[in-house]
């Protein structure tokens, strides 16, 4: 630890007087279960378990069906209680997950993070994180286990649902807004956040080092750097062939000796139980070793560390060093101040009608039209058939990091879809029905006739158990009558078809056989096309589905991803028109069964067999021009940030968004930078005929590239690409880059402190 660090002597000196069970106690946690009796602390049980205190309380929030307020109350217990009866009363740390809201009973429910990614809106992503910070302090928790910005390319990945999709530039920059969200560059009186997962664990392990440098390791970098993110957690998988927890150069040499990481670092559950070698001290030792300075969930391999100390495997100076980042973490958040502020007093009352606004917002700006041959939005009135499995479920709605599908999932417990009030397809279209508009309902087909995941073998290993009862499904609570639905379907003039994923068949330690609609949703979807009717194919999940052989056959295609507790209401208000659709996808979109890394800044062209829609495509109920685009002509690597701007045109009828992204790509075939590049973005809301400039800043390094350990940035002519989505291109300027190459190790400070990002405004 350096001695400029501002509460060096206070660790100190604490350290000093601990004992080495006390000091040892900090590097693990525990649930609360093991603690209470329902909602009352047992005392016996804490003086047995924990006479030396504990550093970590578990998943405190979603393991149990308590409210905000009796979990607060426990955790005033517990804290009080560690205060006054271990030896130098260091209160814990209470974490949970908040990846879409904090997973708890009661707490609103925001899009999963895939949808999110789609509304490219970092202000309102980080207005949402900001109330969850609230809510949580509340109740006493004070670390999330988020954000997840793994950035991930092979479109089967069982967890794409929790990331920002498959490019390095929007993961970061979205992570960067859910990071300054949570922590609000003053922990103390916020919480802390937890990026992971350490690294290239939804895909990149193993890239080449351009790669691994340039988009996985980017949004990272960019939290590191730019926020100051206080914790960092490994991923279960390996890289370049060694387990990440005990990897040396993972979390030494990249995370901390490049990025400058001084934070904590903690291990994804159980996963220095999963290291290879035999003996329990052997594999403390080595996640010690390595780097990785808590073992989450309760300690069942750092219990040997004493071991591991005296036989020689690891040292004291090692172990000490992980103590103290624990304390210096507890210290910045203010938890060992004589009067810290551990939890709210009164009551506490979560879903507020402001929240559910952000959630609702958010949702609408999720949700991306894929296909339109102008029947929506739906004006006239109409007879509306709904149908599917996931047009009457909660399930549609919920990613796989929400309380309720954590509580299905992990404990096999079935949540009510009332805490909070999770909001229906057709509860959206009956409460948003237009006059004269009439609504019939059949569900017509199950999610699947029989399961089609597994539940893989590494991974939580919390989940073993499923793997002997993975042949369970959620049940509906409805019977699906095909006969019914197409009978009613042919007697209709418009079918709303819901299919898609749920929360069996998407999310971590599932894996899906295949990409394409679960069971006999696709028989089901042509079956509802021979009627003759048009059909509106509404996908919910976690990932994009192949439906080749149906999207082009429908009158409209919808992808609403997993969009929380207003998703019901936010489908509606765009099929009803309320809102246009705004969203851009963050994945390329497969045209058939794809278990590959695929990314649209590989060079994909624009008849590219494996495509069926682009990264960035997205469509409106209205039509924009871009034009006047201006540019720096010349730039200078040494000298200040140039400037691009470009107009758009709202050149429709009602008003509308429009997400403008701006690409670098080099002029010429041998330049080191990849093929195309997302380099900026901006959401810009325009009335009919309205017309608005956008400007962007960029600094000269967005045009680096990593090769043989360092950055370099090189003279040339370089391309401007402006569009509506990676190959849908309105606009194009070449520009010079003059200079001497330049080349850093690592880009520069004032990169850092200014963003690795474009400065951007709308005049």
């Amino acid at each position: 630890m350096e001695k400029q660090d501002q509460y060096y002597e206070q660790i100190e000196a604490l350290y000093a007087n601990m004992n080495d069970d006390e000091r040892l106690s900090q590097l693990h946690g525990i649930y609360l279960d093991a603690l209470f009796n329902e909602t009352c602390l047992d005392e016996k049980a804490c003086a047995k378990l924990i006479p030396n205190g504990i550093g970590h309380v578990s998943q405190f929030a979603v393991t149990r069906r308590n409210t905000p307020t009796e979990l607060r109350d426990m955790v005033r217990q517990l804290q009080d209680w560690l205060k006054k009866n271990t030896p130098n009363g260091i209160p814990a740390l209470f974490h949970d997950e908040v990846l879409s809201g904090i997973a708890t009973y009661g707490a609103t429910i925001y899009p999963q993070q895939i949808g999110l990614a789609c509304s490219f809106n970092t202000e309102l992503a980080q207005k949402k994180t900001q109330q969850t910070a609230e809510d949580f302090r509340k109740m006493g928790g004070r670390l999330a286990l988020s954000p997840m910005v793994d950035v991930v390319r092979n479109p089967s990945f069982n967890r794409l649902e929790e990331s920002y999709g498959e490019d390095g530039f929007l993961s970061a920059a979205m992570g960067v807004a859910f990071v300054r969200g949570l922590q609000n560059d003053d922990v103390k009186h916020n919480i802390a956040a937890c990026t992971k997962h350490f690294l290239g664990y939804g895909g990149g392990g193993n890239a080449p080092e351009k790669e691994l440098m340039e988009d996985v390791l980017f949004p990272h970098e960019a939290i590191v750097r730019m926020c100051n993110s206080r914790v960092v957690m490994t991923g279960y998988h390996k890289f370049n062939g060694i387990n990440c927890v005990a990897n040396n150069q993972l979390q030494n040499e990249i995370l901390r000796d490049y990025l400058h990481f001084d934070g904590l670092t903690v291990s994804d559950y159980g996963s220095i139980g999963q290291l290879p070698e035999a003996d329990d001290a052997i594999k403390a030792a080595s996640a010690l070793n390595a780097g990785n300075d808590v073992d989450f969930p309760e300690g069942k391999s750092y219990k040997h560390l004493p071991e591991a100390i005296r036989l020689g495997l690891t040292t004291a100076s090692k172990f000490e060093q992980a103590v103290k980042r624990v304390l210096k973490l507890k210290y910045e958040l203010g938890m060992l101040d004589e009067n810290a502020e551990l939890y709210a007093e009164g009551n506490i009352v979560f879903d507020t009608p402001e929240k559910r606004k952000t959630a609702y917002e958010l949702a609408t700006q999720s949700i991306v039209l894929l296909e339109n041959n102008g029947i929506l939005p739906l004006k006239k009135p109409l007879k509306i058939f709904l149908t599917g499995p996931n047009a009457n479920s909660m399930w549609a709605m919920l990613g796989d990091y929400t309380y309720p599908s954590m509580r299905f999932f992990w404990q096999l417990q079935t949540e009510d879809g009332q805490h909070p009030y999770i909001i229906r397809l057709k509860d959206g279209l009956e409460n948003r029905l237009p006059e004269r508009f009439t609504l019939k309902y059949s569900r017509g087909c199950d999610w699947t006739e029989e399961v089609e995941t597994v539940i893989e073998e590494t991974g939580d290993e919390r989940a073993s158990y499923m793997r002997k009862i993975q042949k369970r499904t959620i049940d509906s609570g409805e019977t699906a009558n095909r006969g019914e639905a197409l009978k009613m379907a042919a007697e209709s003039d418009v079918i709303v078809a819901a299919m898609g994923e749920n929360a069996i068949l998407c999310g971590e330690n599932r894996d899906r056989t295949s990409l394409r609609l679960p069971g006999r949703q696709d028989d089901f979807v042509k079956e509802l096309l021979a009627t003759g009717k048009p059909v509106i194919l509404v996908l919910f999940g976690g990932r994009a589905q192949v439906i080749t052989s149906v999207a082009k056959q429908c009158a409209a295609v919808i992808q609403a991803w997993y969009p929380g507790e207003e998703g019901g209401n936010a489908v509606a208000d765009i099929l009803f028109g309320k809102v246009s659709p705004s969203a851009k996808l963050c994945v390329t979109y497969p045209a058939k069964e794809l278990h590959e890394a695929i990314c649209y800044n590989y060079g994909l062209k624009k008849d590219d067999p494996r495509v069926l829609y682009p990264f960035g495509y997205g469509l409106s109920y209205t039509t924009f021009l871009y034009d006047e685009l201006a540019i720096d002509v010349e730039a200078d690597i040494s000298g200040s940030p140039f400037e691009v701007s470009f107009c758009i045109t709202n050149t429709g009828t009602i008003v509308a968004e429009e997400i403008a992204q701006v690409y670098f790509a080099p002029k010429t075939p041998d330049s080191k930078l990849k093929p195309i590049q997302l380099q900026g973005f901006n959401r810009v809301r325009l009335n009919p005929g309205e017309k608005r400039r956008l400007f962007f800043r960029f600094s000269t390094q967005q045009l680096g590239y990593f090769e043989n350990g360092m950055w370099q940035v090189d003279p040339g002519t370089y391309k401007i690409l402006v569009g509506a989505s990676a190959i849908d291109i309105r606009l194009t300027a070449e520009f010079t880059l003059q200079g001497k190459q330049k080349k850093v190790a690592l880009r520069t400070a004032d990169v850092a402190e200014n963003g690795y990002f474009p400065q951007r405004w709308i005049e």
